[in-house]
């Protein structure tokens, strides 16, 4: 079983920063990828972005450049370092992980753009 909380979600105006976090309550070493994914008023969920345990990373061409997923193994906890933020990006991001054949998912944060 793993458990995942993020945090980081809030108001930002178009042009600003915020950083996520998604903390497990496992060492992330033995989950092999975590990915953030991001779901607007009726809309689909999507994948925002992943890294691998190796630090490998893909993002959606909607956030090349702007986002960065990053993770730092000694406090099990995966980041989405969000900048020149959208109207777009407002979002439910949620971060999920798989582990064997099961996947986990966190509550998910709220980020909302607009000025």
């Amino acid at each position: 079983q793993v458990q995942l909380v993020e945090s980081g979600g809030g108001l930002v105006q178009p042009g600003g920063s915020l950083r996520l976090s998604c903390a497990a309550s496992v060492n992330i070493f033995s989950i092999s990828s975590i990915y953030w994914y991001r779901q607007a008023p009726e809309k689909q969920r999507e994948l925002v972005a992943v890294i691998t345990s190796g630090g490998t990373t893909t993002y959606a061409d909607s956030v090349k450049g702007r986002f960065t997923i990053s993770r730092d193994n000694a406090k099990n906890t995966v980041y989405l370092q969000m900048n020149s933020l959208k109207p777009e990006d407002t979002a439910v991001y949620y971060c999920k992980a798989i582990r064997g054949f099961s996947d986990f998912w966190g509550q998910g944060t709220q980020v909302t753009v607009s000025s």
